[in-house]
């Protein structure tokens, strides 16, 4: 069975999935929607269309060629095999499911909800730090959005008791703006932890998106409900499963 997590800040058919109730096996176990994972391609469309009918049916699923950037697009009509490099996708056309994958990463789901504007995006660290969200943001104005009527969820990503980085890592942050040192909490020597979910509402804020919430899940503590990069890298694995988020007009 396909469980949704939703938000309460959106009206429109939204929902956070997990890894539950799809047909692929294995370390893949059960709804990966990463064509990009080594799973058999068979098993992956037809978790992608499990995954649409449990949110939008009817939908025409549109998913990007994620690449940890601050790309922001407008939806267009494009095959699987010819997915846009991009982070973010956008659009006003009704009958299409706005897809983000990830396992680990921060998904965001934005809509105008009087404008008819949704979107959908994908902010790891580095999407995050470089302006996908406000890219975002810029975009769903241009078709049409008032940021001052924008609502954003950030649903299941790596939490900051799971989330260990360097100095290194964390100096990054603290050089563009001091202010950042507030999503860092101290670690074992060398080493802290840092607060995905909460930089993100922190860069929603700053977008002028005020009515955002986080869902509080933890991806990588929690292997029964989603997929989690870094949990896959620790234990040895050799690939892993992408869940998927989708909202739809």
């Amino acid at each position: 069975m396909i469980t949704r997590l939703t938000a309460r800040t959106l009206s429109s058919p939204h929902g956070f999935l997990g890894r539950t109730g799809g047909v692929s096996e294995g370390i893949f176990t059960s709804l990966n929607v990463g064509l990009g994972s080594c799973d058999r391609v068979e098993a992956v469309r037809e978790n992608r269309r499990r995954a649409v009918e449990a949110v939008a049916p009817g939908a025409r699923l549109v998913t990007l060629h994620q690449v940890h950037s601050a790309l922001a697009v407008e939806a267009g009509d494009w095959p699987d095999d010819a997915r846009p490099h991009a982070d973010a996708v956008v659009t006003n056309r009704p009958g299409l499911a706005l897809g983000i994958l990830t396992a680990d990463c921060g998904p965001l789901l934005f809509e105008d909800a009087e404008a008819g504007v949704i979107a959908a995006a994908h902010a790891g660290w580095k999407g995050a730090f470089t302006g996908v969200i406000g890219a975002t943001v810029d975009l769903m104005e241009k078709l049409g959005a008032r940021r001052d009527r924008i609502a954003a969820a950030v649903g299941p990503c790596i939490a900051r008791r799971s989330y260990e980085v360097d100095v290194a890592f964390r100096t990054r942050f603290e050089d563009a703006d001091a202010e950042n040192a507030l999503f860092f909490a101290e670690g074992r020597p060398g080493h802290a932890h840092f607060d995905l979910e909460a930089y993100c509402l922190h860069r929603l804020r700053e977008a002028g998106v005020e009515r955002a919430e986080a869902l509080g899940a933890d991806t990588k503590s929690d292997p029964g409900r989603f997929f989690s990069y870094r949990r896959t890298t620790l234990a040895g694995e050799p690939d892993y499963g992408r869940q998927i988020s989708l909202i739809a007009l």
